[in-house]
């Protein structure tokens, strides 16, 4: 087992293709812990050069709305009103601090998305 850094988009290929090589293999063997190092390595290349932005506030407010299955009737005990709650969802008007903490308290929306 030679594990190198991965530096190059040609290395980070090469990694993959022995990842899925070594898919399923056990652990605490030699190709578990080769699979191991190879997939932090391949996370750490990806995070570098593939980085995923934060999602944007009211994308993430539609995405737990979305997933709850609540309206923006339901929206509105945290956001002040129904016309509020349209008002922030047309991104027409930005969410104030005491929103924020009703979001990020009662939705367990994370407040450094709904921040930026």
């Amino acid at each position: 087992m030679e594990i190198k850094p991965i530096k190059t988009e040609n290395d980070y290929l090469k990694s993959l293709e022995r990842i899925e090589e070594l898919w399923g293999c056990t652990k605490d063997t030699p190709e578990g812990d080769e699979f191991d190092l190879l997939v932090t390595l391949a996370e750490a290349y990806e995070i570098k050069h593939f980085p995923i932005a934060p999602p944007d506030p009211v994308d993430a407010i539609l995405f737990r709305m979305e997933h709850t299955g609540m309206t923006k009737t339901d929206m509105a005990k945290y956001l002040g009103s129904q016309s509020r709650v349209s008002e922030i969802l047309s991104r027409k008007r930005k969410l104030i601090l005491k929103m924020v903490k009703s979001l990020y308290k009662e939705l367990k929306i994370p407040a450094e998305i709904l921040l930026a």
